[in-house]
C-alpha cells in the first residue's frame, strides 16, 4: 500500500503513474478535497481538520512494505519506526540512518523561525525534484514489493 500525505503534495500525478505500473494501491489522505478516481486501486480519506488528522491516520496504518509519501518530518519519524518505506515529494528518503538528523534539523530550523533567526524560506519545487522523486519513488515501491513477494513465499 501506498500512502500520501495528500494536502498540498505536488507530485500526486507522478505517485499515480508510478503505482499503476506497479499494480500498489494508493490511498490520499487529505483534510480538504481530493479529486475522486474511479481506479478501484485509488482510495481517498479525508480527515477532520483537527492539527495532525492526516498524519495520525497515516502512522496508525503504515506498516512494513508500505511506502509513504510526506514532507512532514514528524510523520517520517513515525513510519520509518513502523518500518515503512519513506520518501520526501523532492525524492528525500527518511531511513533509520538518516531520521534522526531530519528531525533535529527540523527542530533547530522551527527554533530559529520562532526566534526570528531565519525567515524559512522553503526552495521553489523544480523539475529537477520532480525527476528525482519519480526515481526514489519507483526504487521505493520495487523494494516493497520484493518485501511483499519474500513475506509472501514465506507464508
Amino acid at each position: 500500500m501506498i500512502y500520501v500525505d495528500a494536502d498540498a503534495c505536488p507530485v500526486k500525478p507522478e505517485i499515480l503513474k508510478v503505482a499503476e505500473r506497479h499494480g500498489l494501491e494508493v490511498t490520499f489522505v487529505a483534510n480538504s478535497g481530493l479529486r475522486p478516481s474511479r481506479d478501484p486501486m485509488i482510495h481517498n480519506v479525508i480527515v477532520s481538520n483537527a492539527f495532525d488528522a492526516a498524519d495520525n491516520w497515516i502512522a496508525e496504518r503504515a506498516g512494513a512494505g508500505d511506502v509513504v509519501v510526506t514532507a512532514d518530518v514528524p510523520l517520517a519519524v513515525r513510519c520509518v519506526a513502523a518500518s515503512a518505506f519513506v520518501s520526501g515529494p523532492t525524492g528525500r528518503v527518511f531511513n533509520e540512518t538518516n531520521i534522526g538528523m531530519a528531525s533535529a534539523m527540523r527542530d533547530l530550523g522551527a527554533h530559529l523561525r520562532e526566534t526570528g533567526e531565519s525567515k524559512g524560506y522553503n526552495a521553489a519545487f523544480s523539475p529537477k525534484d520532480r525527476s528525482r522523486f519519480l526515481e526514489t519513488f519507483d526504487r521505493l515501491c520495487r523494494r516493497a514489493k520484493s518485501l511483499s513477494a519474500e513475506a509472501g513465499g514465506q507464508s
